[in-house]
């Protein structure tokens, strides 16, 4: 590919990254108006947020398998396009139902977007410094529509409803799949002889989809509850059953092989803590900011602008550092800085308290997010073949999923134990518990980081020493 067509599809694969993040922010804002209109409870709020990540962490795997199968473009295209009628039926939404519907339609379409868009930058970009700087990107156009999605979000709820914020999405994804048949190449021929595995996928998808519920649910119905143990303990069998299948069978849905790859096991690990804890600061933030200071929707956005604007910058610190140092050594740092900040922002947490107050942990917690988002992509891409990208992209990016919708659970749970109200300054003890303790899960993150693999050597990644070693996964 010449440098000005890998360029247009940069600039693509940005853009669905930019329209996920979006979306991810300006969902956020909206949740206590999404609320109070369609009759959701405290705890059930939640699940606008986890409808999507349940469904986005329960197929994740069959969207990975299905771009290394079915092809790149072909998968891309799909995804944004069931991405953005989902969208529209969301802000059609009348009850809580339809609206969690949609939010799983939309997990879906991420669930095959992401691996597709990331088997493209890891297949386009050669190992080393043009991806490096190509991921760089692409997590920068995330911070971006985070950015953007934090203040649109606020402005829309504020002046259009709730509704408006699923609307946005539409004319973004349908217009991203035009722009795909412009840009990216036409998939190659199916390779005859491969299958999808049929048992794998039911299992996969139903395990991780079954479990992820069963801990979204216990903070609610309670741990002890049969609902919730049926869910726990049937969806770790199912997880079993897949990994018995995919040892048994000769086109594996996930190839058992790759878990030998130690960066790409330990980016699995650190990927569901950072998701658990550094995602789950949204959620708190926002009911911060309008359940105890009482800000209104675009108040909130423009709340949100600093966090993410800050969070660009951290990608772009993550390339440089990526030149520099160790992947590890970079994750670590961006892992510790967001721990420090989550603390600070516990600290500056008040029942009389202001914005300001709050800025001392939101610019580390900001900038460590964008520094470790980049490289722990970055470390689970290394030494992986070209015909498993796209299925190594989903296994990380599954762990991901699960870590933001357990680490939410868990959260919720300990920020709303002993809070008789769902606003006020009651809540303030709750919040700034759960922030201490997602502070310490992320310390623990950082140390987990450092047992990546350091690079044996420094050869750019298109030699054939390197083309020999991504043969072996």
């Amino acid at each position: 590919m010449s440098r000005k067509a890998g360029g247009l599809l940069l600039v693509l694969l940005a853009l669905a990254q930019f329209i996920s993040a979006l979306d991810y922010n300006i969902v956020y804002v909206a949740l206590p108006e999404i609320g109070r209109e369609l009759g959701f409870s405290t705890h059930s709020l939640q699940w606008v947020v986890s409808a999507y990540a349940v469904a986005f962490g329960g197929f994740l795997l069959l969207g990975g398998r299905a771009a290394d199968l079915l092809g790149q473009r072909r998968m891309f295209t799909v995804a944004l396009g069931l991405y953005g009628v989902s969208s529209l039926f969301g802000g059609l939404a009348q009850d809580p139902a339809v609206l969690l519907a949609a939010r799983a339609g939309q997990g879906l379409g991420g669930a095959l977007l992401l691996p597709a868009t990331l088997s493209l930058i890891n297949t386009t970009f050669a190992e080393g410094r043009d991806r490096n700087r190509a991921m760089a990107v692409w997590g920068g156009a995330g911070a971006g529509g985070m950015a953007l999605g934090s203040l649109l979000g606020g402005a829309l709820t504020s002046f259009f409803g709730w509704e408006s914020v699923f609307w946005v999405n539409v004319p973004l994804a349908l217009g991203a799949v035009v722009a795909s048949f412009l840009i990216i190449p036409a998939d190659p021929p199916r390779v005859t002889g491969r299958s999808f595995d049929l048992a794998g996928v039911l299992t996969a998808t139903l395990g991780f989809t079954i479990l992820v519920f069963g801990v979204v649910q216990g903070p609610e119905l309670g741990w002890t509850s049969a609902t919730v143990l049926a869910a726990l303990f049937g969806g770790l069998a199912l997880v079993g059953l897949f990994l018995i299948v995919e040892a048994r069978t000769a086109e594996p849905l996930m190839p058992l092989a790759l878990l030998r790859n130690r960066n790409l096991v330990t980016a699995m690990g650190v990927t569901f803590i950072f998701m658990g804890t550094f995602g789950s600061q949204y959620y708190f933030f926002t009911m911060y900011l309008q359940n105890v200071l009482g800000y209104g929707a675009l108040a909130t956005g423009l709340a949100f602008l600093p966090s993410a604007l800050i969070g660009m910058v951290g990608s772009t610190v993550s390339e440089k550092l990526l030149a520099r140092i160790s992947a590890r050594t970079t994750i670590a740092v961006g892992l510790l800085a967001g721990a420090a900040g989550m603390a600070l922002l516990a600290l500056g947490m008040s029942a009389d308290g202001s914005f300001a107050a709050l800025l001392p942990g939101i610019v580390p917690l900001s900038l460590g997010q964008g520094i470790a988002w980049t490289a722990m992509f970055v470390a689970a891409g290394t030494g992986v073949a070209a015909h498993h990208q796209g299925v190594a992209s989903a296994t990380v990016s599954t762990t991901q999923q699960i870590g933001g919708a357990v680490g939410l659970a868990a959260l919720v749970a300990i920020a709303s134990s002993g809070a008789a109200t769902d606003s006020g300054p009651a809540l303030v003890p709750g919040l700034q518990t759960a922030g201490w303790v997602a502070a310490l899960a992320t310390v623990a993150g950082a140390a987990f980081a450092l047992t990546l693999r350091q690079p044996r050597n420094t050869a750019p990644a298109s030699t054939d020493v390197e083309q020999r070693a991504h043969a072996t996964v």
